[in-house]
């Protein structure tokens, strides 16, 4: 048995199967939520994700192959902007009923959040930065019209010789900004993999603005962190890379 501990799940490997337990109360629903969201949204995507089934503590699949991406190409950046499109287009009314968090719920969620981010790390900014903070904590708050990922990057890309063989961790599937799941893909990725991602998806200029929003936004969670958890390193590190984004 291999044991591979998550930032929301307890998980451990036994045969085929990865076993899947929440770590925190507040996780177990999003969790238990995948078991009737991904038999209904597997078969609408190009690459495989994980169908999982309920056990007694959670929650166990077929283990995909592969191994988280570190790299990759055109072809495999296409792959990608294909899936997202997939996954961007499918009904959100069916998928909050197969339970994808639903956009108010969501929102009510994510304005708690970007309310403690302007009690309490905007204060800590220059004073020259804040109004640019600000606009920014309002524009990534005002758009929620389809189902994603919402934690779309390299750790949950599994790939086999230079091909992707799994998308995984959906326990924050919720009906939000598609911009989310292109902020790694058009903004972190390696260029050749972000160009043929771009040549699938088509964004719009807006939706591409809006990725580089969230991408500006990434440094504030290590913030929110190193204050939770009196970090100040992590606190002033995050800090630095707030104003340099800003």
């Amino acid at each position: 048995m291999t044991i591979v501990e998550g930032w929301d799940s307890h998980a451990w490997i036994d045969g085929p199967w990865i076993h899947r337990s929440p770590r925190r109360p507040e996780v177990r629903p999003r969790l238990l939520a995948e078991v009737t969201l991904l038999p209904w949204l597997a078969p609408q995507l190009p690459l495989p994700v994980p169908v999982p089934e309920l056990t007694a503590d959670g929650v166990r699949h077929l283990l995909l192959p592969g191994s988280p991406l570190s790299g990759g190409d055109e072809a495999l950046g296409r792959e990608l902007g294909s899936f997202l499109k997939a996954l961007h287009a499918v009904d959100p009314a069916e998928a909050v009923s197969c339970g994808a968090l639903d956009a108010a719920t969501a929102s009510a969620a994510k304005a708690v959040e970007l309310d403690e981010f302007r009690t309490q790390i905007v204060p800590l900014l220059p004073a020259e930065a804040r109004t640019a903070a600000h606009e920014l904590l309002d524009r990534v708050a005002v758009v929620r019209k389809c189902l994603i990922h919402c934690d779309f990057g390299p750790d949950h890309i599994l790939t086999t010789d230079g091909r992707i063989t799994g998308i995984i961790d959906w326990t924050d599937a919720v009906i939000g900004d598609p911009a989310l799941d292109l902020c790694w893909v058009l903004d972190g990725a390696p260029r050749a993999v972000a160009a043929g991602a771009a040549e699938v998806y088509q964004p719009t200029a807006d939706l591409v603005e809006r990725a580089k929003d969230w991408a500006r936004l990434s440094p504030w969670y290590g913030v929110h962190r190193g204050l939770r958890l009196d970090l100040p390193d992590d606190v002033a590190d995050g800090l630095r890379g707030i104003v340099s984004l800003l």
